[in-house]
């Protein structure tokens, strides 16, 4: 086979300028390589290597103890690894970095409010920790979004784990977050708030954001994500596109038969 060395031609402004467009936009919102984690001597994780793209919709899945919430609190900059790297927006993180934690949006398993004041004052408290313009308009339009605008002004502490799970999704989102983390958002949601949820998810992604999403309901991560990464025993068995999989394949996986 021959090779022709081809002379390349002087690129133009407009050429360098879209290559650096594309080289940005190609950056990995997170990227892992050999991920470990040891808690107490006991392996939590083990060789993760993942890559999640802008605006991809990925769902962490596995059985209890597979490592999926210690993984999305590696994620979220909560605790650190124990070997191996992980980079967020193209930025290796280290205790020294902690500044994209105010790219990133968290819903985990408590609400994260102030259970005596109410849930317009919340996020106004969260918005200007995080430096928002213009807090309390974000807050009203957010409020509306998530079904609590009549409700504003009722302390945290007297809504019903729906409600209260809804004010915790706008909280997330009061600094508008690139990447969003949920780790079993919809753990105890009655029906209605459910599908409010999976809404706002679907939304959000349709707009550009990452979403990580940490769910024991396999049939709904499937249908939500467009990619699966499936746990087990603290490796990765499984990381392929949502629409490839079923529900019988992942739960096979999930129980290692």
């Amino acid at each position: 086979m021959t090779v022709c060395a081809v002379q390349p031609e002087l690129q133009s402004e407009e050429r360098i300028a879209e290559e650096r467009t594309e080289g940005a936009a190609s950056v990995d919102v997170v990227a892992s390589r050999e991920l470990g984690k040891e808690i107490d001597d006991r392996r939590i994780l083990r060789d993760i290597n993942i890559r999640i793209g802008s605006g991809d919709f990925t769902a962490l899945l596995g059985a209890n103890g597979a490592g999926k919430t210690t993984l999305l609190k590696i994620i979220a900059t909560l605790i650190p690894a124990s070997e191996g790297t992980i980079e967020l927006f193209g930025t290796r993180l280290t205790r020294e970095n902690g500044a994209v934690r105010s790219r990133i949006g968290l819903i985990g398993h408590g609400m994260m409010l102030y259970r005596d004041l109410g849930i317009l004052d919340n996020l106004l408290f969260f918005g200007r920790l995080y430096g928002v313009r213009n807090p309390r308009q974000r807050a009203e339009v957010l409020l509306e979004q998530v079904g609590l605008h009549h409700r504003r002004f009722d302390a945290v502490g007297t809504l019903s784990r729906g409600m209260a799970q809804r004010a915790s999704i706008a909280r997330a989102l009061m600094h508008d977050p690139e990447l969003l983390l949920a780790d079993e958002p919809f753990a105890g949601l009655d029906a209605p708030s459910a599908a409010m949820l999976e809404g706002v998810l679907q939304r959000l992604n349709e707009s550009g954001k990452t979403i990580v999403l940490v769910n024991h309901n396999v049939g709904q991560s499937l249908e939500l994500a467009g990619r699966a990464v499936v746990l087990r025993q603290g490796r990765v068995v499984i990381d392929a596109a949502a629409e490839e999989l079923t529900t019988v394949e992942v739960l096979k996986e999930v129980g290692g038969s």
